[in-house]
């Protein structure tokens, strides 16, 4: 079936391209979402007329996501779940969790934006892609721990911490309060 794409579309083409594409595609996804239109006569004369104004648009939308895209650069977020002593998680971390760790970090996104390669199961730093507009997409990090403290441990590490190397940590820590007290007494 041939469509005229009315925005750019991974991995198919750019805003205006005529495309071939399987008709159930077309069907249920393209044609419903307003992200093309059948390539008749009458739809390409529509389209040529209509052409500035959908490219204006789509440049403020791009504007747009790329200022959104610079507030979520870099950005870390921490998701608290069960997990067992291998590091195997109870569950999974799924899109809608990642949304609403970001919204709570102060910038709303919706869960269709979240892109993961695959599923999260297991503790540590995961990397995940959030598509903001379909020519801007932007990398946070994922930090699955089973504590806040171990979320902490995990990102100075850079990489997960079983909960024997976070009580580890948390001992030694303590002897070297305990040391520095000492030490400052002495003097």
């Amino acid at each position: 079936m041939q469509v005229v794409l009315l925005e750019r579309i991974e991995k198919l083409g750019q805003m205006g391209d005529v495309v071939s594409v399987k008709p159930g595609y077309a069907r249920n996804f393209l044609l419903p979402k307003r992200k093309a239109m059948r390539a008749t006569k009458s739809n390409l004369a529509q389209f040529e007329a209509q052409r500035a104004q959908l490219e204006a648009t789509n440049l403020q939308l791009r504007a747009e996501a790329q200022q959104v895209a610079e507030k979520l650069e870099g950005l870390v977020v921490s998701l608290i779940r069960q997990a067992g002593d291998s590091g195997q998680l109870y569950g999974s971390v799924n899109t809608r969790d990642i949304a609403d760790a970001v919204a709570d970090a102060g910038i709303t996104i919706n869960r269709g934006q979240v892109v993961l390669d695959k599923v999260i199961k297991t503790l540590g730093l995961h990397d995940v892609k959030v598509v903001l507009h379909p020519e801007v997409s932007v990398g946070i990090v994922v930090n699955a721990a089973r504590s806040l403290e171990e979320a902490k441990l995990q990102v100075k590490a850079d990489a997960p911490v079983s909960s024997r190397d976070a009580e580890a940590a948390e001992i030694e820590a303590e002897a070297e309060e305990v040391v520095e007290t000492e030490g400052e007494s002495e003097e």
